[in-house]
């Protein structure tokens, strides 16, 4: 029995059921996230788990089918032990369920420590600035929008873009770029079988994944599968970064199911709906998984978080996108005129934004010109975007010459620096390709560069 919670209790017969969820009342002592199990004459034993306990009502989430489950005769044992998993070092190389259940065909991981599922956030006293950045071997990431160690930096995808597949490539090329003990935690939430089994082919092709624990929820698991599943995935990640020491990315794909699963049980409660039928309080759900990454004061490792949400009709003010974004520190947006034009990633870096970009580069952590290359590239293609849509009215012959020398520019950007297809490219080498690209313009083109820098880098005589 956990600490803090009473002994086991049974009831006989629940005062109702909807879909998924079964009504108790009056409770003795119901705990938040407290385990419980319901049988019933001539049916299996099933598995649940306390979601509201309130003083009348307590609201239990059903884990398996409820086909055929009578209310009134089922008999509802509160166990008295709060929702835990198994975690540790032992999990690396592992591929389990959104409960932390094998999918590999081992056997369970015996694990290190039992952890509580429903973590909390870090407490912002104890949060130590972010600082040092993590390689992705993206980019447009790396290099145009730096993910630091301890943010939260979601990627805004759309229906039909390669986000799953981003997310892979993702999981395949991070890097604590000094070689610090590094680890990825990707959680599945609502992907599926196709994808799993894409996903999971790339990851094995890659050798990623045994530097990865794998947390895999489909969509044929149960709704509140996908509720658990991140904060499965946080427990493991946030043993491994601060009682271990590791440096900690976890990736999870795709937000948008869980609020979907939010918005379902939320409706099967009958609560008065918030936002497109959101629940209300959908912000302080995501908050507290997004508040689970940082640095911790005193401590080695780091959470880091790239969530990635898919913006339905590519709504960027669409509550999930919108909320999301009022929490985390930037984020990765997804073009879908790239992705017509054949280039992967599709990461359209304007709207793209790191916030914590500055704070994870410079003179010892990535090159000391990081800076003034990123804005001379935002700049330059800034133009040329702004010139291609110009040429379409007044034609090419029709722009400046140096309008002319920025649209060129914008189109060798991106197919030469965001177009990278599979491979992966460390930091020095997207340095490299974006310095190659700028000194094909005319010195008087690079007003971002200062002269100290550009002397530097092409010395006279």
């Amino acid at each position: 029995m956990s600490a803090g919670l009473p002994v086991a209790r049974r009831y006989h017969g629940a005062q109702g059921a909807t879909g998924p969820l079964l009504f108790l009342r009056h409770t003795v002592g119901a705990a938040l996230g407290e385990w419980v199990e319901i049988t019933a004459p001539g049916a299996p034993s099933r598995r649940g788990q306390v979601i509201d306990a309130g003083d009348e009502i307590t609201v239990v989430q059903i884990l398996e089918d409820t086909v055929g489950l009578s209310p009134a005769r089922a008999e509802v044992t509160l166990t008295g032990e709060a929702a835990s998993i198994v975690v540790g070092r032992e999990l690396l190389g592992r591929v389990l369920n959104g409960m932390g259940a094998p999918r590999d065909g081992l056997p369970m991981p015996v694990g290190e420590a039992i952890r509580p599922i429903w973590g909390a956030p870090l407490n912002p006293a104890r949060r130590a600035r972010p600082r040092d950045f993590i390689e992705t071997g993206v980019s447009a990431i790396d290099g145009m929008n730096t993910l630091v160690r301890g943010q939260k930096l979601p990627v805004f995808s759309g229906p039909g873009l390669p986000a799953l597949e981003l997310a892979a490539h993702i999981v395949e090329g991070a890097r604590a770029p000094r070689g610090e003990p590094f680890a990825v935690v990707f959680v599945g939430i609502g992907i599926t079988a196709r994808e799993t089994d894409a996903f999971m082919a790339r990851v094995e092709a890659s050798g990623a994944r045994e530097r990865s624990v794998l947390y895999l929820n489909e969509t044929r698991d149960p709704t509140i599968e996908r509720l658990l599943a991140p904060r499965v995935a946080l427990a493991e990640a946030e043993y491994l970064a601060f009682d271990v020491g590791m440096h900690v990315l976890v990736v999870i794909a795709d937000v948008t199911h869980y609020c979907e699963a939010l918005r379902e049980i939320a409706t099967a409660r009958e609560e008065i709906p918030g936002r497109r039928g959101y629940p209300g309080y959908m912000y302080t759900d995501l908050a507290g998984i997004y508040e689970r990454a940082g640095v911790v004061k005193g401590r080695e490792g780091s959470v880091t978080q790239i969530p990635i949400l898919t913006m339905p009709d590519d709504d960027i003010t669409h509550p999930i996108p919108d909320l999301t974004g009022y929490i985390t520190e930037g984020q990765i947006v997804l073009s879908r005129e790239l992705h017509r034009r054949g280039v992967f990633p599709p990461v359209d870096v304007l709207p793209s934004l790191s916030r914590l970009m500055n704070a994870g580069i410079g003179a010892e952590r990535t090159v000391p010109e990081h800076r003034e290359w990123a804005d001379q590239l935002y700049a330059v293609y800034t133009r040329g975007r702004d010139a291609r849509q110009m040429a379409a009215i007044v034609g090419e012959s029709g722009l400046a010459p140096a309008d002319r020398r920025a649209m060129t520019f914008a189109e060798r950007f991106e197919q030469e620096l965001v177009k990278q297809g599979d491979i992966r490219r460390p930091l020095t080498e997207t340095i490299d390709i974006g310095w190659r690209l700028l000194e094909s313009l005319p010195r008087e083109d690079l007003l971002r560069i200062a002269e100290s820098t550009w002397n530097a880098r092409h010395p006279r005589g």
